[in-house]
């Protein structure tokens, strides 16, 4: 059993590089690239889908689902970053420290809240794979932040090691046992 950790598929708010409120939805070629990534795991075993309750990670997460027929549970603990009062705002008119660590946005997590909550997403994350892993391999659909510090806190073997560049519905699989061997990163073939 794996997990199969997976990125939101496009929303507007991607395409204009812009900091998006928890009902963003997918655009449609988001839609698409959902509907692609249900065809790409429709054979792979999928047992279940763990998805964040933002809008855009459960439209992914319902394309694979009604591809694959299994079932799916909402996890709060896997949204994106709470950027606060500045959602809606564009990247470029926050500042070149938006993604810092140290950048804490007002009315929003801090570098080290969204840590913590990544964290232990991460703890429920290889908890449920265990739970259900006699249903076939965990899909776990998330947003960008969140999947690069899962993997550059609990995947990458080496601590040092720089996250890869998350496309939209991006799929990494990973072994659920420590130390979290990694088959395949942020791939988007299913794309081409």
């Amino acid at each position: 059993m794996s997990i199969y950790l997976i990125r939101h598929g496009q929303t507007s708010g991607n395409a204009s590089r812009r900091l998006q409120t928890p009902d963003t939805p997918l655009n449609e070629e988001g839609l698409e690239q959902a509907r692609r990534l249900g065809e790409r795991l429709r054979d792979a075993g999928i047992g279940c889908v763990l998805s964040s309750d933002l809008t855009r990670a459960k439209q992914t997460a319902a394309a694979v689902v009604s591809i694959t027929g299994v079932p799916l549970v909402l996890e709060p603990l896997l949204q994106e970053r709470n950027f606060g009062d500045l959602r809606g705002q564009l990247y470029r008119d926050v500042g070149p420290n938006l993604f810092d660590d140290t950048f804490d946005p007002p009315g929003g997590e801090s570098g080290d809240v969204f840590r913590a909550r990544a964290h232990a997403a991460w703890q429920r994350v290889v908890a449920f794979a265990e739970e259900v892993a006699d249903t076939g391999h965990l899909a776990v659909v998330t947003h960008g932040l969140l999947y690069r510090v899962l993997y550059s806190r609990h995947i990458a073997a080496d601590a040092n090691a720089e996250a890869p560049i998350v496309g939209n519905t991006a799929v990494s699989i990973i072994e659920p046992g420590s130390p979290h061997a990694v088959s395949l990163l942020a791939c988007t073939a299913h794309l081409d």
